[in-house]
């Protein structure tokens, strides 16, 4: 073990937080303005690596697959808010719950249809191949871009949130629906778009994970789990909690991964329930949300 080691297996795990934390941002944007748990978070990450890899085949250009992902994605889910998710509003948080759960099933058959089994190959954009040397050890371009692009997406959504009039409106919607509506706004729009921004962004982070793993219909599974501890950690419903728990737990998986690989899946939940026992609600999470 050196030290040169140890810095390189920290940048592996922030690049692997990066992914965490772009997925937890778009299910803790839709559990907090919306109050559902997707379900078929994991899904729609799947659909965007697979959105990805095919636009790419086609026209080779990874930078127009990173614009055609999130608003294929993001299509996506805004069909499937405004015909499947909006009529369970107000019956309880378990009815979108188990939709989304059994939606995901049906996104990975259709994948499965469409692509088969063993899914699609995936390799590393041209231009973002090769490793730069940070000083310490040389460490692969693309995860540098992964770091960097989940940083780029979280300051312009904080900047959309906090910067803008639709901002202000979903997050007056996050915390009194019923005002909001007697001001004259739709509140249903809101529900719609932020339900699509959340899945574009679920779908963005699929894409940028492609080169990283392999791309089949089961992806998104394990992934889900991740994200919904990252989601646990940093708090259901706060965005800066999604992205502090998202590095958090990448770098823990990492740095297990390289003490004691055999741990490294089981230390990400070890994490989550020391985190639930010293503070129920997660780093920023708010009491009774859930009530």
């Amino acid at each position: 073990m050196t030290f040169e080691l140890f810095l390189l297996q920290l940048m592996t795990g922030i690049a692997l937080g990066a992914v965490y934390a772009l997925l937890a941002i778009g299910l803790s944007l839709i559990f907090g303005m919306l109050t559902v748990v997707n379900f078929a978070h994991g899904a729609f990450f799947m659909v965007g690596a697979f959105f990805g890899v095919y636009a790419m085949a086609l026209t080779g250009s990874f930078w127009f697959s990173l614009v055609l992902v999130p608003i294929a994605t993001g299509a996506l889910g805004l069909v499937c808010e405004r015909f499947l998710v909006r009529p369970l509003y107000g019956r309880g948080i378990d009815y979108p719950l188990l939709l989304t759960f059994g939606l995901s099933y049906v996104l990975i058959e259709a994948m499965r249809i469409i692509f088969g089994i063993e899914g699609l190959p995936s390799s590393t954009p041209a231009e973002l191949k090769g490793s730069v040397n940070l000083g310490f050890g040389f460490f692969p371009l693309y995860r540098l871009f992964l770091i960097a692009a989940t940083a780029v997406i979280v300051l312009a959504l904080w900047l959309f949130i906090e910067k803008t009039r639709f901002g202000l409106i979903i997050r007056a919607g996050s915390r009194d629906p019923e005002i909001v509506k007697v001001l004259g706004i739709d509140i249903s729009k809101v529900w719609l778009l932020v339900f699509g921004i959340g899945t574009a962004i679920a779908g963005l982070s699929g894409l940028l994970a492609a080169p990283t793993r392999a791309v089949n219909p089961e992806m998104g599974i394990p992934i889900l789990a991740e994200s919904f501890v990252v989601t646990v950690v940093g708090g259901m419903g706060s965005l800066p909690g999604a992205v502090i728990a998202g590095l958090l737990v990448g770098i823990v998986f990492a740095m297990t991964s390289l003490f004691a690989p055999e741990y490294s899946e089981m230390s990400i939940f070890v994490l989550m329930a020391v985190v639930l026992l010293i503070r129920p609600q997660g780093f920023f999470g708010k009491a009774g949300l859930m009530s």
